[in-house]
């Protein structure tokens, strides 16, 4: 039996037979999609239920592990130096004419180095010395000249004595008498004279000798001694060059006042004291270990630079030392018997004081803001202050730290 056309809903509508297969259609469509919705909707469920297992299991941590014997080390860059260093030359001019020394020789103290043309200062040596001669012969005329100045003084006077005594008898005129008071009286003064020449002959006498002293210190001058056991660094002139007083002729360096100079970053520089110990290593020979104190210290840093002058006796210097060669440092400022040591790294906002460390306590992760002391060469910072005691210090930021999250601990292997 063949349908109708057309069928009544239950609602009393005319459905048509096509309208009843597109309602059959869509439902058929309908199923799938559902489906479909219903699996991402658990696939999603499932990941982030996976993401919060993942996301909060215990995080497997590096902690730090207390150290014993752990030295504390500041680096410094620097060079070979002298500690006496001259540049000396003649104190005239003249012209060059003997050399006795050159580069890398050594001398010794009272050495004759080098020597100018002397003709001339001798010329004014012997000059003074005549001089001085003359004046010698002016003393003992002087005296002389005293002598017999006296002798008619003496005589003058007993002319007058006599003259006065026979005026009064009317044996000589009264003339007479006054002439020999006269004579008197200009033979007393000419032992003045005589007297004053004889001391002006002595003055003489020793402006001679300080002008012959004053000449032959001239032409000592023309010789050049070393000042002390040295080193020849560098000869500046040759022989037959015309110099000028105060040119450098060599360059010295005193024996055994060879030292380094360490520029150290003045954040680093605060704990360096006298006497400390110091490794060094010079560029020209790094398989050498050498070894120093530090015995000063500059009282004032480099403005532009930021860096502490640090200067070091060496104990076993190489048997030679060439000036300006690159030396690296070591200076041991401290040896820490204990230390809780955690890389700058693992350090939040440090300011050479104090930052922020992760620590494990009681299996949880936690922030703590601890304070530090002294830094180690391999960039380790010493926890000195506001760890509590149950607490380790993690020492690598990993990715998933977070307060209160569980946490597994890996010990540290230390340096």
């Amino acid at each position: 039996m063949n349908e109708p056309a057309n069928q009544s809903n239950p609602a009393g509508r005319i459905v048509s037979k096509d309208d009843r297969r597109g309602l059959l259609s869509a439902a058929t469509l309908r199923k799938p999609l559902v489906k479909y919705a219903l699996v991402a909707a658990g696939l999603v469920a499932l990941i982030a239920f996976g993401a919060s297992v993942y996301g909060n299991r215990p995080l497997s941590v590096q902690l730090a592990s207390v150290e014993h014997n752990v030295p504390v080390r500041v680096f410094g860059l620097g060079t070979v130096e002298a500690r006496v260093l001259s540049k000396i030359g003649f104190e005239v001019g003249a012209t060059l004419v003997e050399l006795n020394a050159d580069h890398g020789d050594r001398v010794s103290k009272g050495q004759v180095l080098a020597r100018l043309n002397t003709g001339e200062q001798q010329a004014k040596v012997a000059k003074a010395h005549a001089a001085l001669l003359i004046a010698e012969v002016n003393i003992k005329k002087g005296a002389a000249n005293v002598e017999k100045a006296q002798a008619v003084f003496a005589q003058k006077q007993d002319v007058n004595r006599r003259r006065q005594v026979l005026v009064g008898r009317d044996v000589v005129s009264q003339q007479a008498a006054e002439e020999a008071i006269r004579d008197e009286a200009v033979a007393k003064a000419d032992v003045a004279i005589a007297s004053s020449e004889a001391e002006n002959a002595k003055a003489q006498l020793t402006d001679a000798r300080a002008q012959l002293e004053f000449e032959e210190t001239m032409l000592r001058h023309r010789t050049l001694v070393a000042p002390y056991d040295a080193a020849v660094i560098e000869r500046h002139k040759e022989p037959g060059s015309v110099i000028k007083a105060g040119d450098p002729i060599f360059t010295l360096i005193a024996n055994d006042s060879y030292w380094g100079l360490a520029h150290v970053d003045e954040a680093r520089a605060g704990y360096i004291q006298e006497d400390q110990r110091v490794d060094a290593r010079l560029r020209s020979r790094p398989q050498d270990a050498f070894t120093g104190r530090v015995v000063r210290i500059a009282l004032e840093s480099d403005r532009v630079t930021e860096e502490r002058r640090v200067f070091i006796k060496g104990d076993n210097p190489p048997p030679r030392v060439y000036l300006g060669e690159q030396v690296e440092f070591w200076i041991t400022v401290a040896h820490l018997d204990k230390a809780l040591l955690v890389p700058e790294a693992a350090v939040q906002g440090y300011d050479g004081r104090q930052g922020s460390v992760w620590t494990v306590e009681s299996g949880r992760l936690q922030r703590r803001l601890v304070q530090f002391l002294h830094r180690t060469e391999d960039g380790r910072l010493e926890i000195v202050g506001g760890l509590p005691d149950d607490a380790r210090v993690v020492v690598r930021l990993d990715s998933g730290l977070r307060e209160g999250r569980a946490a597994r601990a890996i010990e540290a292997k230390t340096k």
